[in-house]
């Protein structure tokens, strides 16, 4: 591919579409070709040519709520373009609408042939991935039929069954087989001298399961009118900082993103949510962890992101033990597919449950939703859901019987179940990797802070003292344990995890800034922590690196070992400000808001860990989610740890 891919996202539907408008099908890379409906591809193949050839781009596609472009007929600079093609896309809850004017350049009629070539190949996301992974698929079958107005794609494979139709306005003239699978739509226009002509064409996807009455909006023009407004929606009433118009456009920015990356999810009792999805493109689903964090950082503002999230994830917490999906009773889900592989076992991810962090982080959010909001009602909704889950820290998450939340390698899916889950993410300084179960610092935190808001929301909301004491008891304990068996005296700093032996992992990562947000460490310990990740081995300018520069382990362009997260900064900072470090996390705030005014206003998923005083402007992390929730809601809690002012 030399085209770049622009994205277009509406809830759970995203389209990546080139420079031109067109989807070629491309197979492999860091970003996915086609238009997405609950994790399958349901375009995979949108090829406009104007009198049988490609035509040339005149305008590209820039980013945005849609997808518009100018383009002409290819000839040279003797042959002005007999006319001039406007096009524009959007995606709607799944579907994708594009409308095509053509208007001529001659004082003549003229007649234009024009064709969109079209394929659905109902490709899960799983076999898109650069993993080199293959799936089989044994009794699947693909069809095409012609339609009046249109074809319709479908796609089977025992009970499995999707969907993709195709229709025009004005209906094709014909609809041509390319020996492809494709199908070409053709329509011949005549144009008035100067006249101009459009076409309107609209996908509609059924993903499997699927069986809503869609209503697809008649123009990418009404689209945008209805993702606008559910933008203005979800910005009414919150006050950006007057004092601070960079991190007031970086809030407005991230609002506009989490509007869009609203996904549907069920509650307990069946009720239809929205939850913000984790991010674009790849996991445009509901994501524990993310979703949970983000909610967090969008509480002081968006509260009803919590009020969402907490039932979605009680929904789908575990009630029993499953080895494929990593699950025990209690347990927060990690992830949520709905496609293909995950349908047949293929990938575990139909419920997966690797997160050791998800199911105390749903406690955080729990207990500071109802501090936030005096919301009581939910908390004794989910106070069996709540105790469930401490009663998994306790049990199967290894508290009683380690003393600390631990994690095993799930071989089937990932190898790190804290927030750094790439393999390798947690190392020595040396980049050794640990053996046997490991005790990722961060989870600990998490743990002390859901252990002490559970305590409260026993005593104050459930009236149960004796549990409240026990949570305390226990948050105590394990405090004591932290400072004592993570605290590495000679560096002044905590140690990344520990391994099987109880060893201590000892490089340099940006997790202890997590203690920090937690409350974990000790005044004094916390401080010492604060400064040291404002030094220029952690601090790249734009912010903390996951692990400061110098260590073998270090690479700026490595995942999780020295590049830049946005989320992971915005914690930090909150902790930052919680220890009284308020210059420290201003310093953060500032870098994160310069790198994002750099694209946009918008924070990417993460970001190189290159030095601002040798690379001036921020440098992009190749794979990086285009959007991404947490990230998205990172300016929010900026706003929240250094205030407006």
């Amino acid at each position: 591919m030399t085209d770049r891919h622009h994205l277009l996202v509406h809830g759970g539907t995203f389209a990546a579409v080139g420079d031109r408008g067109d989807i070629s099908g491309y197979r492999g890379g860091s970003a996915p070709d086609g238009m997405f409906v609950r994790d399958a591809r349901h375009l995979s193949r949108w090829q406009l040519t104007v009198d049988g050839a490609v035509p040339d781009t005149l305008t590209p596609v820039t980013d945005g709520d849609t997808a518009a472009c100018v383009l002409v007929p290819r000839g040279g600079r003797d042959e002005p373009p007999a006319y001039t093609l406007f096009r524009e896309q959007a995606v709607g809850d799944a579907s994708f609408v594009e409308s095509l004017r053509v208007t001529s350049n001659r004082p003549v009629p003229t007649t234009v042939r024009l064709a969109v070539t079209a394929d659905a190949d109902f490709t899960d996301q799983f076999e898109l991935r650069s993993d080199h992974r293959t799936y089989s698929k044994a009794g699947a079958v693909r069809s095409r039929k012609v339609l009046g107005h249109g074809v319709e794609f479908s796609y089977r494979r025992g009970e499995w069954r999707s969907v993709t139709t195709v229709t025009a306005e004005p209906r094709p003239d014909a609809v041509e087989e390319t020996g492809t699978g494709a199908r070409r739509m053709v329509w011949t226009l005549d144009l008035e001298p100067h006249g101009t002509a459009e076409l309107v064409l609209r996908v509609i996807a059924r993903p499997h399961g699927d069986r809503r009455a869609l209503r697809v909006p008649r123009s990418p023009a009404a689209l945008r009118r209805q993702l606008r407004e559910r933008e203005s929606e979800f910005m009414e009433g919150v006050a950006f900082p007057s004092g601070r118009p960079e991190l007031a456009a970086a809030c407005a920015r991230g609002l506009a993103d989490l509007a869009a990356l609203q996904v549907p999810a069920t509650g307990p009792d069946g009720e239809e949510l929205r939850v913000p999805a984790a991010g674009a493109p790849w996991f445009l689903t509901l994501l524990g962890r993310d979703a949970l964090l983000t909610s967090l950082f969008a509480l002081p503002y968006r509260p009803r992101l919590a009020a969402a999230t907490l039932p979605a994830l009680a929904a789908t917490q575990a009630t029993g033990a499953g080895v494929d999906e990593v699950a025990q009773p209690g347990k927060i889900v990690h992830e949520v597919r709905h496609g293909e592989l995950a349908h047949f076992g293929q990938v575990p991810y139909g419920r997966y449950y690797g997160s050791v962090d998800a199911t105390p982080l749903f406690l955080v959010l729990l207990g500071a939703y109802v501090e936030q909001t005096g919301d009581t009602a939910l908390a004794r909704r989910l106070e069996p859901h709540a105790r469930a889950a401490v009663g998994w820290m306790l049990d199967h998450g290894g508290l009683t019987s380690r003393g600390y939340l631990v994690y095993r390698a799930d071989r089937g899916g990932l190898a790190n179940q804290n927030w750094k889950d790439s393999p390798g993410a947690i190392c020595s300084a040396d980049g050794t990797r640990p053996h046997g179960p490991v005790t990722a610092a961060g989870a600990q935190g998490y743990a002390y802070d859901a252990l002490r808001r559970t305590a409260w929301l026993a005593r104050t909301v459930w009236q149960d003292g004796t549990y409240a004491d026990l949570l305390e008891q226990g948050a105590g304990d394990l405090r004591d344990r932290f400072q004592r068996d993570f605290w590495m005296p000679e560096r002044s700093f905590p140690a990344l995890a520990l391994d099987g032996r109880g060893e201590r992992v000892d490089a340099l990562a940006s997790d202890a800034g997590h203690l920090l947000w937690s409350g974990l460490l000790d005044k004094e310990y916390g401080e010492q922590v604060g400064r040291r990740l404002l030094e220029p081995d952690f601090f790249s300018g734009w912010g903390v690196r996951t692990l400061a520069a110098g260590q073998p382990a270090y690479h700026p362009l490595s995942y999780h070992r020295g590049s830049v997260w946005p989320h992971d900064n915005a914690l930090i900072a909150l902790g930052l400000a919680r220890y009284g470090l308020h210059d420290e996390a201003r310093a953060i705030a500032g870098g994160l808001v310069d790198a994002a005014a750099a694209t946009g206003h918008r924070l990417p998923e993460v970001l190189a860990g290159y030095d601002r005083d040798t690379h001036p402007e921020p440098v992009p992390y190749p794979h990086a989610c285009v959007r991404e929730s947490r990230s998205a809601a990172a300016p929010l809690a900026l706003l929240t740890a250094v205030g407006g002012v």
